[in-house]
């Protein structure tokens, strides 16, 4: 498969003035006194990836980790100080939608301007305006100034806009995170469609859920360096917990770690009689029990169980957090239990990753995948998960 993006140990160096010299005689004599007038932050190191056509990348991380600086980079709008970038196809970033709209012009009149800023003619902006103006959703508003709009009706606009260059590569960067939920799934079903169409796509977000849903494989960035880079549950699964064995520029593998202040010292599964297996039917309960003991007293933990499917597939995740269950304190030895009602999944077999962390997500110990459980197939449904339904006939 021939690469649409890659990317060859690239560095960026920005350069941050101490202070503000406003005449040449403050230049003169900052540079006589021998006075470095500005720092160097390097907001990238040595990033390499390669990104195949057809293949969806997800970049992640923390707040100035260096993704949008990546992201712009990769569009051409920043070049970076050391190493190589090649871009193969035509590429349109969604980066910050809506730069060049006009406030004291129309809707419609802005989707003709936007549209030659995308690098549309005007006579192919006429013939789109119908499908621009319906995927907007804004058919009522197409006539009133854009000062009038909010900030989500104007990506709404430009996003709808940027769509009809029909590009090879698309660079996205958060555009949607002002979006109401209806546009934003408008969105993601663009984005399906498109990659299931062949179409390269990077994708900048703090919305772990998009990055599963879109990305085969992500790169996480921390103090901008490659802080994990490989498939995209065992990444996003290490960023959440902020775990301790991620290689930096190398895929993460499964294993365990933890500061050990509290142990998980087994996983048990128990069926609907009450006892310890391995197998259990498709559509029966199943109860997860967390064994653990700890060296001291641990305020307010928190425990958490993922499921994954054979195959990689991140099938579930929750902790008694999200759960709304809080645990004042654990000390010694004991053990917590996840109840399930009925498994959905109608055969194979599946791995547990258990975890302990406190509030702020310390984590005291992780074991990556490695208790397991059968289900057996006891229906004549076919697929991955079973679902509650019926049919009626009028």
């Amino acid at each position: 498969m021939k690469a649409a993006i890659e990317l060859n140990k690239v560095s960026k160096k920005f350069v941050i003035p101490y202070e503000k010299t406003t005449t040449l005689y403050d230049s003169i004599v900052s540079s006589f006194k021998g006075h470095k007038r500005y720092d160097e932050f390097w907001a990238l190191r040595d990033i390499s990836l390669r990104v195949d056509g057809g293949e969806s990348l997800g970049v992640i991380g923390g707040n100035g980790s260096g993704k949008s600086t990546l992201l712009k980079l990769i569009a051409n709008i920043l070049r970076p100080t050391r190493g190589s970038i090649k871009v193969s196809g035509g590429l349109t970033p969604f980066l910050e939608l809506g730069v060049g709209f006009q406030q004291d012009l129309s809707a419609r009149e802005n989707i003709f301007l936007y549209g030659k800023i995308m690098g549309l003619r005007s006579r192919e902006v006429s013939q789109r305006m119908e499908d621009i103006v319906k995927f907007s959703g804004l058919e009522r508003f197409i006539d009133a100034k854009l000062r009038n709009f909010s900030s989500g009706m104007q990506v709404r606009l430009a996003f709808s806009t940027a769509i009809q260059t029909n590009p090879q590569i698309l660079l996205v960067d958060e555009v949607l995170a002002v979006g109401d939920m209806d546009f934003q799934e408008k969105c993601f079903d663009y984005f399906n469609r498109y990659l299931r169409e062949g179409g390269t796509m990077v994708l900048v977000t703090h919305d772990l859920s998009a990055v599963r849903r879109f990305c085969s494989k992500t790169l996480l960035l921390s103090g901008g360096e490659a802080a994990g880079y490989g498939g995209t549950d065992e990444v996003v699964d290490a960023y959440v917990y902020k775990a301790q064995k991620i290689e930096k520029g190398k895929q993460i593998v499964g294993g365990r770690w933890g500061t050990k202040k509290a142990v998980i010292t087994d996983v048990e599964f128990i069926d609907k009689f009450g006892r310890a297996t391995d197998r259990v039917n498709y559509g029966d309960p199943l109860t997860i029990r967390i064994h653990y003991e700890t060296r001291e007293r641990i305020q307010r933990p928190v425990f958490g169980v993922a499921i994954h499917s054979e195959a990689g597939v991140h099938c579930y995740g929750t902790n008694t957090q999200l759960r709304g269950v809080e645990i004042n304190s654990i000390d010694g030895k004991g053990h917590i239990d996840l109840n399930i009602e009925k498994i959905p999944m109608i055969y194979g077999r599946f791995l547990v990753t258990a975890a302990i962390h406190s509030l702020d997500h310390l984590h005291y110990d992780w074991r990556n995948r490695e208790f397991q459980f059968t289900v057996v197939k006891s229906s004549q449904e076919d697929g991955l998960f079973g679902m509650p339904c019926n049919w009626s006939l009028e």
